[in-house]
């Protein structure tokens, strides 16, 4: 009854019943406090009494060397960032199951600590496919995706037959590395097991994955093919046929989604199409949907669609219709968003309108946002514009804060290996070879 109610969502009614039970007389077992912790997490952080009263019980009742309860406590204060507490729960356990481990690197990973998680996947004496997986995401979170494929790659060589999870995660690494050829397997692995039509999830990553490569018509022949279409899978194949400079497409798909056999469009969805509509210059379709989103399709615009209308305007020149959207819609967010600023100071150069870049310039200054880039960029507004006394102001502020420029960074697959490569860097095995290369080129 406990687990059915949590199952079902119902928090509260697990732990009256809980307490029933404890009234009749029976004793919790190791069967009772998974599925009552997992109450808990449902009910945090407003009933923290409650966590404190199961906690207390399973000291109580003499579980806490009991691997099966333990990982549910691991996973529970992992998921309210107590990571502290978490490990000691896990070091005073004398004999660890697999199950143990992996639930206190999927807790690190989900904190986004994937050094501390490494080390213990390093040293468990045993791993299951779930263990690599939890690392695997644990890289993904962080976006250290040539983890993810170096774990892959040790994962084949050890024997384990990865599962959806790990597939999933490998494509989402191909994806952004543009590791083509490793994308290919995997789908031609999903393809042999039948997972790439029958598990919506793993289909479309793998249009996803297709989509980031540059190869559309092969996203869309997967999308396609995908029985039973979620939400995730349009939301899919809408952002990759906009990344790939077809916005009028992508608006097709939309319609079509929003048709009889379609998805109930999310907010994932209109930061798709909006960015679509962005990028082909589509002012009016953009502002449409938009203003359609809550009344036709009953999704609440959040902070980033309406950056997405603030970047539809900057880059159609409408400057001034843009910093006003900014002043008397996402003022109501509150504090101020150095990305949204960011976007309509960008633009300011781009259509050389430096009164609007002035204004920006001085709130992100007010604030504390100006960061390298935003300096550099209100640099040239300014010399472009004459303004010769202004830029060398935000030359000298450059100088006595002492900001520096990130390298830039660039990525290619060769025979299936991804080569990194940063600007400045000769750490490369073969960077002789390749600078004489460059030379004869030059």
């Amino acid at each position: 009854m406990i687990r059915g109610y949590v199952q079902s969502h119902l928090p509260m009614p697990a732990i009256l019943c809980y307490l029933d039970m404890l009234n009749y007389g029976l004793i919790a077992n190791n069967y009772t406090f998974p599925p009552l912790i997992k109450a808990y997490t449902l009910l945090v952080p407003s009933m923290k009494l409650i966590g404190r009263m199961v906690h207390t019980h399973i000291v109580v009742f003499g579980f806490c060397d009991d691997p099966f309860v333990v990982s549910a406590l691991i996973e529970h204060y992992s998921s309210v960032i107590e990571m502290g507490i978490a490990r000691r729960l896990f070091d005073g356990v004398g004999k660890k199951d697999v199950v143990l481990w992996t639930a206190m690197i999927d807790g690190y990973g989900k904190m986004g600590d994937v050094v501390k998680g490494r080390e213990l996947f390093d040293v468990m004496p045993d791993r299951n496919v779930i263990s690599w997986s939890a690392m695997m995401a644990g890289y993904s979170r962080v976006n250290d995706f040539e983890e993810v494929l170096g774990l892959f790659t040790r994962m084949q060589e050890e024997g384990i037959v990865p599962n959806e999870s790990v597939l999933g995660s490998v494509l989402t690494a191909c994806g952004h590395l543009g590791a083509l050829t490793q994308g290919l397997w995997v789908h031609s692995y999903a393809k042999r097991n039948n997972q790439d039509r029958e598990n919506p999830v793993l289909a479309t990553a793998i249009v996803d994955m297709y989509a980031k490569c540059g190869r559309i018509e092969a996203a869309l022949l997967v999308f396609g093919g995908i029985q039973n279409k979620d939400a995730g899978a349009w939301n899919a194949i809408i952002s990759g046929v906009a990344m790939n400079g077809d916005a009028n497409t992508s608006l097709g798909i939309f319609a079509k989604m929003c048709g009889k056999n379609g998805a109930q469009p999310n907010e994932t969805t209109f930061v798709s199409i909006l960015s679509a509509c962005i990028h082909a210059g589509l002012v009016y379709e953009g502002l449409k949907l938009f203003n359609q989103m809550g009344v036709v399709y009953k999704v609440e615009p959040q902070r980033e669609h309406y950056a997405c209308v603030v970047d539809l305007l900057a880059r159609a020149g409408m400057l001034e219709e843009a910093e006003k959207f900014i002043e008397e819609k996402i003022g109501g967010f509150g504090g101020i968003d150095a990305n949204v600023w960011g976007a309509l100071l960008g633009a300011c150069r781009v259509h050389q309108n430096v009164e609007v870049g002035n204004r920006v310039w001085k709130k992100l200054t007010d604030f504390g946002l100006g960061d390298y880039g935003t300096h550099v960029l209100m640099y040239n507004i300014y010399k472009e514009a004459g303004w010769e006394m202004e830029a060398k102001r935000v030359r000298l502020s450059l100088t006595k804060l002492g900001l520096k420029k990130k390298p830039g960074c660039s990525l290619i697959e060769v025979n299936g290996v991804v080569d990194e490569f940063v600007a400045g860097d000769h750490s490369h095995t073969r960077a002789g070879e390749i600078c004489e290369i460059l030379g004869s080129l030059f």
